[in-house]
């Protein structure tokens, strides 16, 4: 029913447009000097009919799961959700909505049965009444927007007033969206430090967090130490910084100033087709191919290498960064003037001292977005170490060495059926604010290094 809806709107919004704007084009070739073109007139309309059903549309979506399943709940028979807690009523919905979804499992008792016929039934109905009203806020849209058609209508003001409201409310969205993200890691985190000290949490060595399934269960206190999971993800990241970077750049260089047109042409899109292979691609490739290539090397030296490493994983992940680093320093290269470029030959300098003494300075801003972009990926990447690094939280720095980061971690913590008011569960907002910290430091020293080399070449 919803896609009845939005084509019905569709077809609204394009009649509005077409009436409006032929309304407006039959008062001009009657004489009348209008105010607005008639593609404003007909944009007016569109808009007019546009915005408003949409937002009920989404709003109608995003509310009628919840109403209905109070609705379903609250006409069950008395007595049979007597005594439950709210994990076993949960599961009781789960349950009549797989069966109203056509999965059904065992036997169930005939109240289940007669909820989940219920539960469709008032999905229809909701279809057919957003139907209802999508046709009735439309067609109220066509008629006033139709009588306001004339010669002294400001429709190009209407116009652009409408696109102003959304790219506000656009702009809005992502403002609260983020404050919602920060609010959420910040109450999570102080309900986390209610129950583990924060001193222990920053400060603490060990990470292995467990909780007692028994009361006498003394050996599965946990411990809540964030140092090695940290440590774990600086290592894999600077091992595919420094393995990314170095590569980017230079085929960066290369492509921009010494490759011919025909190689440029062919190699930039077979380096860019790096960044669309999905991770757990370079994960398989990571511990079916370099892991045992890096363990095969290290028992040729006689090292003792563990079966998944740091090192492994940061490799085949500065594979994936290549691709970013080598774009923005490509774009950033391109962008310099070409006066810089002239200048420096002109005084005798060669192509190559023309790069590293001219146009590499000159393109640190973009160049230090690339990286940090790397960087940001690097922190956040999940597949590849969960496949080739390992789950283990470890006090090491040795890239032979199996490691584990925030980002596995925080998906090991949340997976399967989880309650949050144990420590175990969350720790992992407390980890995804100190990874936000992170991130929010490393983004305001880019941002003071972009500032100064543009202010130096501006």
């Amino acid at each position: 029913m919803t896609g009845f809806a939005f084509a019905l709107l569709l077809t609204a919004a394009l009649a509005g447009y077409m009436m409006n704007r032929q309304a407006a084009v039959t008062l001009r070739d009657g004489g009348q000097r209008l105010h607005s073109l008639g593609m404003f007139h007909g944009l007016y309309a569109l808009l007019a009919v546009l915005v408003p059903a949409i937002i009920i549309v989404l709003l109608w979506l995003v509310l009628q799961s919840t109403v209905i399943n109070r609705l379903v709940m609250a006409g069950l028979p008395d007595g049979v959700l007597d005594n439950l807690g709210s994990g076993a009523i949960q599961l009781i919905k789960a349950e009549i909505q797989s069966i109203s979804q056509g999965r059904v499992f065992g036997d169930p008792e005939q109240w289940k049965m007669d909820a989940a016929e219920r539960m469709n039934s008032l999905r229809a109905a909701s279809g057919w009444l957003m139907l209802l009203v999508v046709a009735a806020v439309s067609a109220a849209a066509l008629f006033v927007t139709r009588r306001s058609v004339r010669a002294e209508f400001r429709a190009r003001q209407a116009v652009e007033g409408i696109t102003m409201g959304l790219l506000i409310s656009c702009s809005l969205v992502a403002i609260f969206v983020t404050v919602g993200i920060v609010l959420s890691l910040v109450f999570e985190s102080i309900r986390f430090f209610q129950m583990v000290p924060i001193t222990d949490f920053l400060f603490g060595t060990s990470w292995e967090p467990q909780i007692p399934i028994r009361e006498d269960q003394v050996a599965a206190e946990g411990a809540f130490g964030w140092l090695p999971v940290i440590l774990g993800t600086l290592v894999i990241t600077f091992v595919a910084i420094v393995v990314a970077v170095p590569v980017g750049l230079m085929s960066a260089i290369y492509l921009n100033e010494f490759a011919s047109k025909r190689f440029r042409a062919i190699a930039k899109p077979v380096l860019e087709l790096l960044a669309g292979i999905p991770t757990v691609v370079y994960g398989f490739f990571a511990i079916l191919t370099v892991a045992p290539a890096i363990r095969a090397w290290g028992a040729s030296l006689g090292l003792p290498i563990a079966p998944n490493t740091a090192l492994a994983a940061g490799s085949v992940m500065a594979v994936m960064l290549i691709p970013f680093i080598s774009s923005f320093a490509d774009d950033a290269l391109s962008a310099v003037p070409r006066s810089l470029r002239d200048g420096s030959m002109a005084l005798g300098a060669t192509r190559a001292e023309t790069v590293t003494k001219v146009l590499f300075p000159a393109a640190i801003p973009g160049i230090v977005g690339g990286v940090l972009l790397a960087v940001s990926r690097a922190i956040g990447e999940t597949m590849i170490v969960v496949m080739a690094a390992g789950l283990i939280a470890k006090m090491t720095i040795n890239p032979l060495d199996s490691v584990t980061t925030v980002t596995v971690q925080i998906v090991t913590l949340l997976i399967g059926d989880t309650s949050f008011d144990s420590p175990k569960t969350l720790a992992a907002f407390a980890l995804g604010l100190m990874l936000f910290i992170v991130t929010l430091l490393i983004n305001i020293v880019a941002l003071r290094i972009v500032r100064k080399y543009r202010e130096l070449y501006d």
